[in-house]
């Protein structure tokens, strides 16, 4: 790349070919396809067991592993979410929680056509020399 024009939106043309195979490709494109549903949306619920324990005290619930599931399957299992929801972020605890069924929650939720997807618990780092900027 030599110039800014090449970098211009207008003539960028990603080549996902290169890099994914054909599979890969459809999955991606179908997971985007599922996540940009007209009319529905995502829900976060990727609280750490700190933040949600805030939420919980305010309440005066206490902040145990199985009442953390016990909400989660609350909102997971209420009548018709899949109307509304397209997709859920999780918390690394809640990759491995179970509904009363026994069923992992992320497949508890692909079965109902909502697509899952975990947030980790990274750090933030100071990119030093950017005035600021970070990553994680």
């Amino acid at each position: 790349i030599t110039s800014y024009h090449q970098l211009s939106p207008i003539n960028y043309q990603p080549t996902m070919s290169t890099f994914l195979t054909t599979a890969q490709k459809d999955a991606l494109e179908s997971t985007a396809a599922a996540l940009a549903t007209p009319g529905k949306g995502i829900t976060a619920c990727d609280e750490s067991s700190g933040t949600i324990g805030k939420r919980f005290n305010a309440v005066s619930i206490r902040n145990t592993e199985e009442n953390r599931r016990k909400y989660r399957q609350m909102l997971f299992t209420a009548p018709t979410s899949e109307s509304y929801l397209c997709g859920a972020i999780f918390d690394p605890e809640t990759l491995l929680q179970k509904s009363d069924d026994g069923i992992l929650f992320p497949q508890l939720l692909q079965d109902r056509g909502i697509v899952t997807g975990v947030k980790p618990h990274l750090k933030v780092y100071t990119l030093p020399g950017t005035g600021g900027d970070t990553v994680m």
